[in-house]
């Protein structure tokens, strides 16, 4: 065999000069298109691999590497890579026989499918439906196990870009089903990390052979474990890990991964609180990436600055930032960067802002969070906006600048209630996204059981002499669809409970802070007003140490009790500061609980100590007590007592406009559906009850909430 060759490219539009990717190909003959097994393909000084039973490839390069293909029976073939591209290498022969010339017709239908999967993979980071298409009508195509197996593959690829990682996972299974491939085994190994199931991508990872992986995949493999035991705080295992696939990288001098392994080598030393041994390895790092490109020297520099920080040590953190800061002005000229980049311009100034703030330097602070702040407006970037205004107004603070401070805080509050409604239209919109995506799914599920069934019904039609047993094989094929369906929507709408749960959760949340705040500033505003602006100063200090915990605690279900017991006792000194001459108060904590073994909603008892003052010991006639109490009934349970003599609920009802009582109502609504919903998701971790307190003229109200154990 052997007159020419000839290459083809379908290039793809995604390029990233930074990162290898994966080059898909396939050689085989001109004419009948039979494909060519065991063709050596290599880049040079990089990657190796052959071509498989269906003369395809797969193998990992980057723009401008060359692309060596030997066999044999023809001359070896020289390409240089342009893009992420698939390639496809045609043999000429002069040796067609009659039977083969036959097979030529059939060519149609595989090219036809080789043009779908194609297109599925240039929309793949475009348009997640459209790619979906694509590829659902690959699958219509596909007439062999090998091209289910690719067509899963790409599914599962399409996924895990889109973060929606337990559907990849489900896929890339399915092609394993079909065709294994250690390719797809280590795919699977991260999508199942991403996912969070640790210990399936550990299983995955240790079951891949290390003998048939190429030099690249066995850096892949020896990285995946690194992550996944760094993740899970298996600090040493993953430096050894990642050692050894750092000593593979460079023996086989693959640039790329030397950078990045001696950037992780040094996170999971910080991580384990090795800060020498860190530095080390971060200070390589950035020496290899600087050589790179400005994108990986911007990323690295980025990297070890968090490090820096960290560390204490601002001044190089600040110089640090400072360098990326122009390596990602040339960047953002080339392709600007979105927001959820780590390397844009509003984070960096920020968190240079946030370290001089931190060296007390306010001077200097002071121009970067600004400029942070406007270049988040500019760019619409609503959390590091809201992020940078909080920090600014700390800085005024800090600074004394007191009026300032409250200024640029009331902003920071303003922000805080955009970036609610902002996170709800992101969560509603990623809920109709996942929507979509299953919906997909299901159609290809759908698709495959229509695609089994008529090959079913064909197989009855060609073997009359099978037919019992193919109905039985039918048969039980379709169970297991069913129970494969069922399985997914199951799941499914298992997850759809989850989500809508922690979209309430969210919600109630949204709606307790921003009145907080607003009852909170009344105050300020009040002493301000009365001309008590030392007061008002003092008040102001102790309320922002109150806001900034409740709001870095304001997106957790659970947080240690120890947090909620500090949290209620600077609220309950902010109300009594203002209430003096109306009642005294104790807490009292019972010595022999552990109080780190137990965990809480946060601001769950803030409502509650906010009635008892403000509509039980605020209109009492005489100066009332407030009291709370915790205290240990079982092993596995605590109770949380907060009683007051106050005028009682009657009393403080019927002196209620009808809108505060309404009010009064939905507040105490939402903190019941707060607990309703926790205890559906985590199985009755927590009980109120409301009660009088005691049988006299002011009866007082007494609430009680226990708390379990995990």
């Amino acid at each position: 065999m052997c007159v020419s060759t000839i290459l083809q490219a379908q290039n793809n539009p995604f390029n990233n000069n930074a990162e290898k990717f994966t080059v898909r190909g396939s050689v085989v003959e001109k004419l009948t298109r039979d494909p060519i097994k065991n063709v050596n393909i290599e880049v040079n000084g990089g990657s190796y691999t052959t071509t498989d039973f269906f003369g395809e490839f797969k193998i990992e390069a980057k723009k401008g590497d060359e692309l060596i293909i030997k066999h044999q029976d023809f001359e070896t073939v020289y390409y240089t890579i342009q893009d992420n591209e698939r390639i496809t290498v045609l043999v000429e022969s002069n040796d067609i026989d009659d039977s083969k010339s036959k097979s030529i017709s059939k060519l149609q239908s595989k090219e036809l499918f080789k043009s779908l999967v194609d297109s599925a993979e240039t929309y793949l980071k475009k348009d997640a439906k459209r790619s979906l298409q694509f590829i659902t009508d690959a699958l219509a195509k596909s007439s062999s196990a090998k091209e289910n197996a690719d067509v899963y593959d790409v599914i599962g690829d399409i996924y895990m870009y889109w973060k929606q990682y337990d559907l990849a996972v489900t896929n890339y299974r399915i092609s394993l089903q079909n065709i294994q491939s250690n390719e797809t085994k280590l795919k699977l190994a991260k999508a199942f990390q991403l996912n969070k199931n640790y210990q399936e991508s550990i299983q995955t990872y240790s079951g891949i052979s290390k003998n048939e992986l190429s030099k690249w995949q066995l850096v892949s493999l020896n990285e995946g474990l690194g992550d996944v035991n760094l993740l899970t705080k298996n600090y040493k295992a993953s430096i050894d890990f990642y050692k050894e696939g750092l000593k593979v990288a460079e023996d086989n001098k693959i640039s790329a991964k030397i950078t990045d392994l001696n950037s992780k080598i040094g996170e999971a030393y910080s991580a384990s609180g090795n800060s020498e041994a860190a530095k080390d390895y971060f200070n390589k790092s950035l020496k290899l990436a600087n050589t790179e490109n400005k994108v990986r020297a911007a990323e690295e520099k980025v990297k070890v600055a968090d490090f820096q920080n960290n560390i204490s040590n601002y001044s190089s953190e600040i110089q640090l930032r400072k360098e990326a800061l122009k390596d990602i002005d040339n960047i953002n000229e080339a392709q600007p960067l979105d927001n959820e980049s780590a390397l844009t311009p509003q984070k960096q100034n920020y968190r240079i802002g946030s370290a001089y703030a931190l060296q007390r330097d306010y001077e200097n602070a002071i121009p970067y969070l600004e400029k942070s702040i406007a270049e988040a407006d500019e760019k619409e970037d609503l959390i590091v906006q809201k992020d940078a205004t909080r920090r600014l107004s700390e800085v005024y603070r800090d600074a004394g600048d007191y009026k300032k401070a409250l200024s640029v805080y009331q902003e920071y509050v303003d922000l805080v209630d955009k970036v609610y409604i902002k996170k709800e239209q992101e969560i509603s919109q990623a809920s109709r996204f996942s929507k979509e995506l299953v919906a997909k799914q299901n159609r290809i599920v759908s698709l495959e059981s229509d695609r089994e069934l008529s090959e079913s019904k064909y197989q009855l039609t060609t073997e009359q002499t099978k037919r019992q047993q193919l109905i039985i094989y039918s048969l039980i094929g379709g169970v297991l669809l069913l129970l494969f369906t069922a399985f997914f929507m199951f799941k499914y709408i298992k997850q759809q409970r989850l989500a809508n749960n922690l979209l309430a959760l969210k919600t109630l949340r949204s709606q307790m802070n921003p009145h907080f705040i607003f009852n909170a500033l009344n105050s300020v505003n009040s002493f301000i007003a009365s001309n008590d602006e030392r007061t008002a100063n003092k008040y102001l200090s102790d309320f922002s140490l109150l806001m900034r915990a409740v709001l870095e605690n304001s997106e957790e279900d659970f947080i240690p009790l120890e947090k909620e017991i500090e949290l209620l006792q600077l609220y309950t000194k902010l109300e009594h500061f203002r209430f003096k001459d109306k009642f005294d108060y104790t807490i009292h904590i019972d010595e022999n609980i552990t109080i780190e073994d137990f965990v809480i909603p946060p601001m769950l008892l803030q409502p509650y100590i906010e009635n008892a003052v403000w509509h039980g010991l605020r209109y009492k006639k005489s100066k009332g007590h407030l009291s709370i109490t915790i205290a240990q009934t079982k092993n596995d349970e605590i109770t949380i007592t907060i009683a007051d003599n106050g005028i009682g609920r009657e009393q403080s009802k019927a002196l209620k406009t009808e809108n505060q009582q309404k009010q009064n109502s939905k507040g105490m609504g939402n903190i019941k559906k707060r607990v309703s919903i926790l205890n559906a998701m985590y199985k009755d971790k927590v009980d109120v009850f409301i009660e009088d307190y005691q049988d006299e003229e002011d009866t007082g109200t007494k609430v009680v909430v226990t708390l379990k154990k995990d």
